[in-house]
């Protein structure tokens, strides 16, 4: 497990395409102002050593130089002492709709992303509980088991797009049956399942399944996102809208906001229906409801004690620096044999 103590400090990455760009900006210009100078050969009898090689070796050097000096900046550390501790919490697991319905955008951006920020605002006021995400379309795909690591249900969150499963669908019943082997028998932890789907093309017996849900002691939440008038759902390459999907007939497909499935379910499962449409009252709303639960206590294990790793990152760039004070631009014996670049040419 490691930490990364000042992030905003990978901004000093930028510099090294900057560099880059400069660099061929002038050599460019150097080489226009040679050729109205003296020809090609002329120039090599006038300066025989330069080396083309030796310039972009000591560009790359720098360039790393540079990288090393802002990660050491950043500051990672790493944890060295893991530790069981009491905590406690609900055990939630987010079921996200990955099918290609969630990229129509009549939600801003699209429906897709809507999930993934309101999955993220909800873990962002979470305290001690444990989470898991599910991503299904056709199929239910586990993303991520039951954990108190936020950080990475974040990174697994936002990886998360409509090409990771092939089957195209709702099936929301099997994202339920899945939730199910995620919860610990043994702890019997307050469970709770919030799935964020647009309801569409479900499964008749989403319903009943979720009953069984409920009746295994686990509430299902269910958030909406889209529009209930529908939009289309954009074909894109490179960001750009090519087309939008068309039916056996050629008609553009409309997809709309399903809210009876999705409250159906969640009736069945002792939750309740929320509206996506307003991330504020979503969190709001799940806050409220995770504070009305008992809290049961589980043991998990953290890491507790975190090392610096910087040294090694300016170490690195100091090394580095210093074979670049020594790094000559001209031509060396074994970089002629060599010839690198056809430079002797």
């Amino acid at each position: 497990m490691y930490q990364l103590e000042e992030k905003i400090w990978f901004w000093i990455l930028a510099a090294i395409p900057a560099i880059w760009l400069i660099y061929i900006i002038l050599h460019i210009w150097k080489k226009s102002a040679q050729r109205k100078f003296a020809d090609k050969k002329l120039l090599k009898r006038l300066s025989p050593n330069q080396s083309v090689f030796k310039t972009v070796l000591k560009l790359v050097v720098v360039s790393v130089a540079i990288a090393a000096i802002a990660i050491a900046l950043v500051n990672p550390k790493i944890g060295t002492k893991l530790e069981t501790v009491k905590r406690e919490g609900v055990d939630i697991v987010f079921a996200v709709d990955v099918s290609k319905s969630m990229l129509a955008e009549d939600i801003a951006p699209n429906r897709l992303e809507k999930s993934k920020q309101l999955v993220t605002q909800i873990i962002n006021n979470l305290a001690s509980d444990r989470i898991g995400i599910i991503a299904y379309a056709g199929k239910a795909f586990p993303q991520l088991p039951i954990t108190t690591d936020y950080a990475s249900a974040k990174m697994f969150l936002q990886s998360m797009n409509t090409d990771m499963l092939s089957s195209q669908g709702t099936a929301i019943n099997e994202a339920i049956e899945l939730a199910k082997t995620y919860y610990d028998d043994e702890e019997q932890t307050n469970r709770v399942l919030i799935i964020i789907s647009d309801g569409e093309d479900h499964s008749e017996v989403s319903a009943s399944i979720a009953e069984e849900a409920s009746e295994e002691g686990i509430r299902i939440f269910t958030i909406g996102v889209g529009d209930t008038k529908g939009g289309p759902i954009p074909i894109k390459r490179n960001g750009v809208v090519l087309n939008y999907k068309k039916d056996q007939n050629g008609e553009t497909v409309i997809t709309k906001l399903n809210e009876e499935t999705l409250m159906d379910i969640a009736e069945e499962a002792n939750g309740i229906y929320i509206n996506g449409q307003n991330t504020n009252e979503v969190v709001e709303s799940i806050r409220d409801i995770l504070n009305s639960m008992d809290k049961k206590e589980f043991e998990a294990k953290q890491f507790a004690d975190f090392k610096d790793q910087f040294q090694w990152f300016i170490g690195l760039a100091i090394f580095l620096l210093f074979i670049d004070v020594f790094l000559l631009e001209r031509k060396t014996a074994w970089l002629k044999k060599l010839n690198l670049f056809n430079e002797n040419l």
